[in-house]
This record gives C-alpha cells, sequence and structure tokens, in this order.
C-alpha cells in the first residue's frame, strides 16, 4: 500500500468517515527516514517535531509566570514545573502516537468524533488559546525589543507582525528549516540561561528540597493561582493538535511495525526536548528565586523590572543582556509553531485551508489588538499583567484538548494495536482529572474573589 494510502481498516473501524486529506499537506510526508541504519542516524531522521513543541513550553508567558513563582515564593514552585513538565512529556507522547497510528491529527480526530456543535465548540476554545498563546508572543517579544533597542512597546508589538515574511519564506524552503531555525533559538535561549545560572549561585541544596510537592502550594490561594499559570504556560493546549500533526511530515511506511518504530523515535526525540524545556523553565524560576525572592525583591513579577534588576543584583550588564536576547528568541520561535498550530486546528475542526499568510495575518491581529490597547492604557505593567493573565486562559482551556485525547488512544476501535495499555490510560486519565480539578479549584477562587 502507498505512503499516501487509506490506513489499515483496523485504524478506520472506531472513526466514522474515512481518512480526509492530512493536515499541512504541503509538507505531509516530505522527510524521508532511512531504512537499515544505525539507532542515531534514524533519531536523528525523526529530531525536530519534539524541538517544535517544546518551543510553546518556554515561550514568554512561561517566563511571567516562573519569574512570579520564584520572586514570590522563592524555590518552592520548582515541583509545579517539574509535574507540569512530566504531564507534557505524557501528554505529548500520546498527541504523537495518534497522529502516527491513525494518520490523524487531534483536530480531525475531534471533528470525526464528535457532532459538529460540539466540534464547533472545541475549535472556538481551541482558537481562543491560540489567541492567547499570541497574545503572550507578541508582548514578549515587544518588552525584549524595547529593552534591547528602546524600542516603544506599541511599535514593538505592531513589528511583531513582520515575523509572518520569515516564516513564509522558511515554510517555502521546506520544513526541516523550519526545525533548524526553531532548534538554533532554543539553543540560544539554553546558552544564555546556563551563563545566568553560572552568574547566580543558587542554593542547591534549596533547589532540591523545591523539587519535592508540598500540601501549601494547593492550600496557599495566592500560591496556587501562580500554580496553575505554571500549568496553563507549560502545558499547551494547542501543542497537542500540533504535535499530532507535524508528526506526520516524516514518510513513515503503512505497517505496523514501521509506525511502531516512528512512535518509538518520536517519543525519544519528544522527551528530549521537553526535558531540555524543563530545564529553561526552572533556570528561569531558579533565577528568580535566587536574584530576587533572596535579596527581599519579592514583588518583581514583571519581565521589565526583572531585566533591569538582574544588573545590580548580579553584578554585571551582561546578566540583563543575555536575559532580553533569550526572550526574543523565545517570542519569535514561539511565532513559528502558533502559526502553524492555527493553521492546523482550523484545517482540522472545519475542514478550511486558509492561505498561511492570511491565517497568520488573522492571528497576529487578534493578539496585537487587546496588546495594543493594553500598552496604550497601562503601559509596561498592564502589559505584564496580560501575560500572566494569557497563560491562565490556557489552563483554562486545557481538559478541552486533554480529555478527546486521552479518550481517543484510550480506544482499541480508533488505535488498534496501538491503544494505551492499561497502566498508561489510567495515569492518563489521572493527570486529565488532576488538570481539570485544578482548573476548577482556580475558576471557583476567581470568582470568590480569594485569588490575589
Amino acid at each position: 500500500m502507498s505512503a499516501g494510502s487509506t490506513p489499515p481498516v483496523e485504524t478506520l473501524a472506531g472513526w466514522r468517515y474515512p481518512r480526509t486529506m492530512p493536515s499541512l499537506p504541503e509538507s505531509h510526508h516530505t522527510i524521508a527516514v532511512p531504512r537499515g541504519v544505525s539507532f542515531w542516524r534514524k533519531a536523528l531522521a525523526f529530531a525536530g517535531p519534539g524541538y517544535m513543541v517544546a518551543v510553546g513550553y518556554m515561550d514568554p508567558g512561561n517566563w511571567a509566570t516562573d519569574i512570579a513563582g520564584g520572586a514570590r515564593f522563592g524555590y518552592l514552585l520548582l515541583s509545579v514545573v517539574l509535574l507540569s513538565n512530566l504531564m507534557a512529556i505524557l501528554l505529548q507522547a500520546l498527541s504523537l502516537k495518534l497522529g502516527i497510528a491513525t494518520g490523524r491529527d487531534l483536530a480531525q480526530a475531534c471533528r470525526d468524533h464528535y457532532s459538529r456543535p460540539v466540534s464547533f465548540v472545541l475549535w472556538v476554545l481551541c482558537e481562543i488559546a491560540i489567541a492567547a498563546c499570541d497574545l503572550a508572543e507578541v508582548i514578549g517579544s515587544a518588552i525584549a525589543l524595547n529593552l534591547l533597542f528602546g524600542i516603544p512597546l506599541v511599535w514593538g508589538v505592531c513589528l511583531t507582525a513582520l515575523d509572518v515574511l520569515l516564516i513564509l519564506l522558511l515554510q517555502h524552503k521546506g520544513f526541516r528549516y523550519l526545525e533548524a531555525l526553531v532548534i538554533a533559538l532554543v539553543a540560544t535561549i539554553g546558552i544564555c540561561f546556563a551563563v545566568e545560572l553560572v552568574m547566580a549561585r543558587p542554593a542547591i541544596g534549596e533547589v532540591l528540597r523545591g523539587l519535592v510537592p508540598r500540601t501549601e502550594i494547593v492550600t496557599n490561594p495566592a500560591m496556587l493561582y501562580i500554580a496553575v499559570g505554571i500549568l496553563g504556560a507549560t502545558v499547551m493546549p494547542h501543542n497537542l493538535y500540533l504535535h499530532s500533526s507535524i508528526v506526520q511530515t516524516r514518510k513513515v511506511l503503512p505497517d505496523s511495525e514501521s509506525k511502531r518504530e516512528a512512535i518509538r523515535f518520536a517519543t525519544f526525540d519528544s522527551t528530549l526536548a521537553l526535558l531540555f524545556a524543563f530545564f529553561i523553565n526552572a533556570a528561569i524560576l531558579i533565577l528568580a528565586a535566587a536574584a530576587f525572592h533572596q535579596s527581599g525583591h519579592q514583588d518583581v513579577a514583571d519581565i521589565g523590572d526583572a531585566y533591569r534588576l538582574l544588573t545590580p543584583l548580579l553584578g554585571t550588564t551582561i546578566a540583563s543582556t543575555l536575559f532580553a536576547v533569550a526572550l526574543l528568541a523565545s517570542g519569535q520561535n514561539s511565532t513559528i509553531t502558533g502559526t502553524l498550530a492555527g493553521q492546523i486546528v482550523m484545517e482540522g475542526f472545519l475542514n478550511i485551508r486558509l492561505p498561511a499568510w492570511l491565517r497568520r495575518l488573522i492571528t497576529r491581529l487578534i493578539a496585537i489588538i487587546p496588546a495594543v490597547i493594553v500598552t496604550v492604557l497601562y503601559g509596561e505593567k498592564g502589559a505584564g499583567s496580560l501575560l500572566i493573565l494569557s497563560q491562565v486562559i490556557l489552563s483554562l482551556q486545557l481538559s478541552f484538548a486533554v480529555v478527546p485525547l486521552v479518550y481517543f488512544t484510550s480506544q482499541r476501535s480508533k488505535m488498534g494495536q496501538f491503544v494505551n495499555g492499561k497502566l498508561l490510560a489510567g495515569t492518563a486519565w489521572i493527570v486529565a482529572v488532576a488538570i481539570a480539578g485544578l482548573n476548577g479549584w482556580l475558576l471557583f477562587g476567581t470568582f470568590k474573589g480569594w485569588m490575589a
């Protein structure tokens, strides 16, 4: 059977319709997978999608919540970063498995399984999540441009719309070019924070203690608000849709053994990339705890304040410069995945395809308009607050992506021999319930006026 033909009957049994045109058809099955080569050659062929997904786990929204958590509560919320990352590793593994095993991305699977009204609601919720994520990228990039070059925030927000040209150029050249750019920017962020941590000299013992969960995180309303923000910034709902699609850029043969091998190598790629994302998120929180919490600057919850305080607290101007460079790399990196995710969910849920430049422009304008309004009216402080709020919105959308994903991958009629085992399915449902429970607690507390 050819690579582009309908999947085996086993994977179609639980679906109402045969598989339609794949999402991102211009990139589908465009990257060859070598046969009869070493483990690392094979792993290299599958390397890429995991890092594109990991970008969403280290975007400017993470910075805002991690800085606020570290400055206010020291190393206590490191355990939340760790648990969130472990949840992300599990959920992204399920996402890539759905894509490889069924030939459907998560949006297509939802459209196939649910009624049209339910699918439409899920699409709207997903678009809200993407807009919130894009908002974080817009504000983060604008703040970085302001810090590095003195460009006013409003103009920086408007300039972020131009990155669509870079994305279109790279998409035209091939998917591997997009992946290469993403990995280069991720490496830039990692190097910047490695240097920052050496300069900050955090207390290693306290860092290790911070990795152990405390009940105080749940019982303290202010801490819970930041913790759920970290969860929303770490486990990204649109990344689940994105990953299930971009793993299909690899030209995997349709037989079961080839799919099983592809799932194994794609999971390796994803896990490695997300562990690197954990290092970045933990580094941001540790830097904030070491530089701000320990020096009496617990009220720092703003990226701009963090930038200005790093130089006097660490004793060198390069600390602030590296911080801003990493922020700019983070914001620009995240625009690529936001564009692709928006294209995937629109095609998957509505079966509508718009030109890439138009989809990007629509997504950007949705984010730019509120960002411009807030920066004009409230300045940098308002932009920082909007950044944290965007991550809480993302967290509230999370269950609407997680529950369908866990359900689909736990159904033998849909997944065939690739269905989740009992242990995996049970763990995934525990994660889904935990996410829903935390978000419910957040909503209840917000309405009651408990949150700081």
